[in-house]
């Protein structure tokens, strides 16, 4: 059966007081610090978030309309609280605020403290706190624009009856602004005319570069946020670039395929004239649906990287929005699933089973798609017979820069992958600022280079490897001659733990529909809950899909802990019989729970999806 529904009035009779925040420093305050009992009198709500996870950088760009909407009532606090060893630096923090548009106070939680007082389990998570002070509403994942909508609109009649609502600004301040040619570029390629073709992200754009890496020959896109097709286009945030062959470009009218990332788009750029079309994508967002059919059908999420695939016939995308691989084919107009479940994690074997993890760089070298999944730290490749395998990575919560056997190197979070006519790859090793090397033949891998501002693409110029050093906001040339090896500590996310009862417990997702709309199944089962577990023995009961948010588990014996992969989505509609065809929104979140078992462990694991449960 369901959780119980909560309604509004009951949420707020629980009045719980929201805990103080509590990190290291502030940005975008202007350096002040903030305190709960400033904001009295206003709305706030709290994002914890990391950069790293692209569910955040979504819920970043749902939350722009709502903070205009109640700009004079909400004040928006980002909580980083990090997951890797990079995010942990106060200048990566400031960088990503900039990188991502983030107009709003954001404090850095280091330490997790206020993630800990808040009892957060999953990025992103938003808390509302009225102007009182108490904790109104709480959601993880995505997709809850229109509850919160429904929320803060409840909340503001509330207290502008009863007097304790304040209008006016907020405390966000505005860093000064920054000039530099390219603006946290993300991929590159080298173009037939011996150019390079950069994304230049935060500038919404490509730029053309000579191949000494910085000359600039031209700028295509205007520098707006945008979608707009033609000879003066616009992009949001664009990243990965694939030049077609070039018999399909003659067919199809242009050269090359961009990974249009926030836009959810793929785009086609005629090298000639400069020309840009949508060639496949929506501009909406995938949550759920179909996967396959007319390019300019199918809904895309966050494609990150693209490359073209002889032995799949296509240009292969990382959509990272899912943890899948996509298959875009030109000249049938064509996009389909070519590997993935959309279960984040790190699973082997063929390609319709397995599981990825933020995928964010890709490589074709013949019959192998090299890619790295940036969330679990790994280097992977895809054979022509659909089969997926691990080279280097531990799973979503091990990481750290160790160099040598394969099967026991650690990468941390890399957003590129380079092959090499050797055979060998480049890893650009993103949070490590290093530049790393495997070499299939020997099985080892090495460190090329480091101290590079947050790499994430490398293209070979004359022999030579150009890095994209999107922090530096620059192409580099850092490799010297002759590799090294790096024997660094291994590191594991310092997100402790839920501590759980050894023989099993109840999994319980709390999802309580905005006011006004309700979990309507005339047409089908509106919610859908999977769970699967690292590693796949620890569940001996429990594992699988089904359409209740509430699912009793049981462990194996002999396990101590591990990771619990939980994906959950649900329907809310329109709550009006009079309604023929009511509006339904998708809300869907994925957890990777770390667990330890004790015998006295919690019989209990509740995952706040929507709404609010008695254990915050």
């Amino acid at each position: 059966m369901l959780t119980p529904v909560v309604t509004t009035a009951q949420r707020r009779r629980a009045r719980v007081r929201a805990p103080e925040l509590v990190g290291r420093d502030w940005l975008n305050t202007g350096g002040q610090g903030i305190r709960l009992a400033d904001l009295r009198g206003k709305i706030v709500l709290l994002d914890f978030w990391t950069f790293c996870c692209i569910n955040c950088l979504h819920v970043l760009d749902e939350l722009r309309p709502l903070e205009a909407e109640f700009a004079d009532v909400l004040v928006t606090i980002g909580v980083h609280s990090p997951k890797f060893a990079h995010e942990a630096e106060r200048a990566a923090v400031a960088a990503a605020v900039e990188r991502y548009e983030v107009e709003h106070p954001v404090l850095n939680d280091p330490d997790l403290t206020t993630w800990q007082n808040y009892a957060v389990k999953a990025w992103p998570t938003l808390v509302l706190v009225d102007p009182e002070g108490y904790v109104v509403h709480v959601a993880a994942g995505e997709g809850h624009l229109d509850a919160l909508r429904q929320v803060v609109s409840e909340v503001v009649a509330e207290h502008e009856a009863k007097g304790t609502l304040h209008r006016g600004d907020g405390p966000y301040v505005a860093p000064p602004p920054a000039a530099t040619e390219l603006r946290f570029p993300a991929k590159a390629v080298l173009t037939p005319a011996g150019t390079l073709l950069v994304s230049d992200s935060a500038h919404h754009g490509l730029v053309e570069l000579a191949a000494d890496g910085e000359t600039v020959l031209r700028r295509i896109g205007t520098g707006e946020r945008g979608r707009r097709d033609g000879l003066e286009p616009t992009f949001s945030e664009p990243a990965g670039i694939a030049l077609l062959p070039a018999d399909v470009a003659a067919r199809v009218g242009y050269h090359a395929v961009v990974a249009d990332t926030v836009n959810h788009l793929l785009r086609g750029l005629n090298l000639d004239t400069g020309e840009v079309t949508t060639v496949a994508g929506t501009g909406e967002q995938w949550r759920d649906g179909a996967t396959d059919g007319p390019a300019d059908e199918v809904l895309l999420t966050s494609p990150w990287d693209v490359a073209w695939w002889e032995p799949a016939g296509g240009v292969a995308v990382a959509l990272a929005g899912n943890h899948t691989l996509g298959l875009f084919k030109p000249l049938e107009n064509r996009f389909e699933r070519l590997a993935g479940t959309t279960v984040e994690g790190l699973h082997d074997g063929p390609a319709a089973e397995a599981f990825f993890a933020q995928t964010s760089g890709l490589a074709a070298d013949g019959d192998r798609l090299w890619l790295v999944d940036s969330e679990t730290s790994a280097l992977r490749r895809l054979d022509a017979d659909r089969t997926v395998h691990t080279v280097v990575g531990k799973g979503l919560f091990a990481f750290g820069h160790r160099d040598g056997a394969a099967d026991q190197a650690l990468l941390q979070h890399p957003l590129g992958v380079t092959a090499l006519p050797d055979g060998s790859v480049v890893v650009s090793d993103t949070y490590n600022g290093a530049i790393r090397r495997y070499d299939p033949a020997t099985g080892e891998v090495s460190t090329l280079a480091t101290d590079v501002a947050e790499p994430s693409d490398a293209v070979l110029v004359d022999g030579e490897l150009v890095v994209v050093a999107s922090a530096a906001h620059r192409l580099e040339r850092p490799v010297a001659p002759g590799a090294r090896l790096v024997s660094g500590d291994a590191h594991e996310v310092r997100r402790p733990p839920s501590v759980l009862g050894a023989g099993g417990v109840e999994l319980a997702v709390v999802f309580t529909p905005p006011t006004g709309q309700k979990l309507d199944d005339r047409y089908g089962p509106s919610t859908r809950l999977e769970v699967t577990s690292s590693p796949p023995e620890l569940l001996a009961e429990g594992a699988g899909v089904g359409t209740d948010l509430v699912r009793a588990l049981r462990f194996a014996e002999g396990f101590t802990e591990g990771v619990l992969h939980v994906v959950a989505q649900a329907a809310s509609c329109t709550d009006d019989p009079a309604v023929e065809h009511p509006v339904c929104k998708l809300a869907r979140q994925d957890w990777g729970v770390p667990i330890r078992l004790e015998k006295d462990g919690s019989d209990r694991l509740p995952l706040m999806m929507g709404g609010l449960d008695e254990g915050i």
